[in-house]
C-alpha cells in the first residue's frame, strides 16, 4: 500500500496539482475534497488520522505542536511539513520521492520536513 496525502487548508493547490500531474496514481487529496475548510489544526489532524493519510501542511508555527498534543492520545499516519519558501519543483518532487520510496508504516506519528 502506497501513502496517502491529503493537504491541510493552508497548502498551495498547485503543489498538489504538480504531483498529480506527474504521477496520477497519488492520492493526493485538496482540503476540499478531504473536508478540512474551516476545521482547526487537531480537528485536521483527526480527520486525516481517520482516513489513513499522511497531512501535509505549510504551517509550520503550531501545527508541529499540536501534532505532537495529537500523538500523544491517538495515533497519526504522519505530518509533512512543506516550508511557504520552497520552491514548488521541490516540493513536488519531495513529495513524490517520499510517495516512491517509503512505506506508509514509516511515518506513523513522526514529522517530516519537505524536501527531505
Amino acid at each position: 500500500m502506497k501513502i496517502r496525502f491529503q493537504a491541510d487548508a493552508d497548502f498551495n493547490e498547485n503543489i498538489v496539482a504538480g504531483v498529480l500531474r506527474r504521477e496520477p496514481q497519488v492520492d493526493f487529496r485538496t482540503a476540499l475534497q478531504g473536508g478540512l475548510r474551516g476545521l482547526d489544526d487537531m480537528q485536521a489532524l483527526a480527520l486525516a488520522a481517520q482516513d489513513g493519510r499522511v497531512l501535509v501542511s505549510h504551517d509550520r508555527k503550531t501545527m508541529p505542536v499540536r501534532f505532537a498534543e495529537f500523538v500523544r492520545s491517538n495515533t497519526s499516519p504522519g505530518l509533512f511539513i512543506v516550508s511557504q519558501k520552497t520552491d514548488l519543483l521541490s516540493a513536488i518532487e519531495g513529495l513524490l520521492l517520499v510517495w516512491a520510496a517509503t512505506e506508509p508504516e514509516e511515518w506513523v506519528n513522526k514529522i517530516c520536513t519537505i524536501p527531505i
